[in-house]
């Protein structure tokens, strides 16, 4: 038996917000298996939050050097991801997702002949280690005879990834280029029958528990049975916690990792938006007082807003105001901000990455 806000503190040390951070940002990205990544500068952050050194540009070479890529292996949400990860990823919550895109492509008039043209096309414009940006690989399409108006050019590019033909990788003046997958990552991890959910069950605890199964079942799209059957193969790992009768699962090293961090777990943080210490869970109660939850996702329009948590509760938002030299951090509370947590939240955004 445990409390809500216990919940909440160990969520911070199992995530490595606080406590010992991981080593490397291809370390982190593989502890916590994927990280939401659609804002890509905030994703960034997210990683280089958990990583010794705390830097962005640590997180942008392990994409360089073909460790971490972007893509959709699930939810049809863009995230971070191991390289190995991505195509056992996809090949486990893939199905589900592309179940409905026969539907969206004849909403976009997109036939089954444009997207296998445009995979002829990108494999052209990419075999042989090319790399292209985004608008560049969308030129290719439309030069190849592919119109990308509306939203056909996002769709191909979605589809054709969340096939395993495309993937995003190495950076170039900030914004991701497309590469091809195969090429990019030549050594890929594959996984069969029930490996493949037992392995995402163990992780998820690992990186993101105390977690429910439920909560596994949301952040992955994965049917509630596939979840407990990878559960069942890797449960005798983890270690569970009741709390008002619902069981959470965990990581057994957790609980030794909170109680020689407890003090910076009680502490402040400065999140970005979509992280996965609130992106993570679909019970968010542990962390967030329902009444509060429209200040972080303003009319429920699935854009999350920067956080600030403080004792394990999110407690604010914050945002950039200004620019140039007097572009400051602006923290917004719910309620209010103690004089400590001010404090506090000055000296978190100075080291913000």
């Amino acid at each position: 038996m445990t409390t809500p806000h216990e919940v909440a503190l160990l969520r911070l040390v199992a995530q490595r917000l606080t406590g010992p951070p991981l080593p490397a940002a291809a370390e982190t990205v593989r502890w916590l298996t994927a990280v939401q990544a659609q804002d890509y500068p905030g994703a960034l952050t997210s990683v280089a939050l958990r990583t010794e050194g705390t830097a962005r540009a640590g997180v942008e070479a392990a994409l360089d050097a073909g460790e971490v890529v972007r893509s959709w292996p699930m939810r049809s949400t863009l995230h971070l991801v191991a390289a190995e990860d991505l195509g056992w990823l996809l090949e486990l919550c893939g199905p589900r997702v592309l179940a409905g895109a026969a539907k969206r492509r004849a909403t976009l008039g997109l036939e089954e002949a444009d997207t296998e043209r445009a995979r002829e096309l990108a494999i052209t414009a990419l075999g042989g280690g090319g790399r292209l940006a985004r608008t560049a690989l969308l030129q290719a399409f439309d030069d190849g005879g592919v119109a990308t108006t509306g939203q056909r050019g996002y769709h191909l590019l979605w589809y054709l990834a969340q096939t395993g033909t495309l993937c995003l990788g190495p950076t170039a003046g900030g914004e991701q280029l497309f590469v091809l997958t195969d090429e990019w990552i030549p050594k890929p991890r594959r996984l069969g029958g029930d490996e493949a959910p037992a392995e995402l069950a163990l992780r998820f605890f690992r990186g993101h528990g105390p977690a429910t199964v439920a909560d596994l079942t949301r952040w992955s799209g994965l049917t509630r049975t596939t979840v407990r059957a990878g559960l069942a193969l890797v449960r005798p790992q983890l270690a569970t916690l009741e709390v008002d009768g619902v069981e959470y699962l965990l990581d057994p090293a957790t609980p030794d990792l909170l109680a020689d961090a407890r003090r910076e777990a009680r502490g402040v943080f400065l999140l970005p938006g979509f992280d996965e210490f609130v992106l993570g869970y679909g019970d968010r109660s542990a962390i967030l007082d329902a009444e509060f939850a429209e200040r972080i996702v303003p009319g429920g329009n699935g854009m999350f807003r920067p956080t600030v948590v403080s004792d394990g509760r999110i407690v604010g938002t914050w945002r950039r105001s200004g620019k140039g030299a007097k572009r400051a951090l602006v923290a917004e509370p719910f309620t209010d901000f103690p004089d400590a947590v001010r404090r506090a939240i000055d000296r978190r955004a100075a080291a913000l990455p």
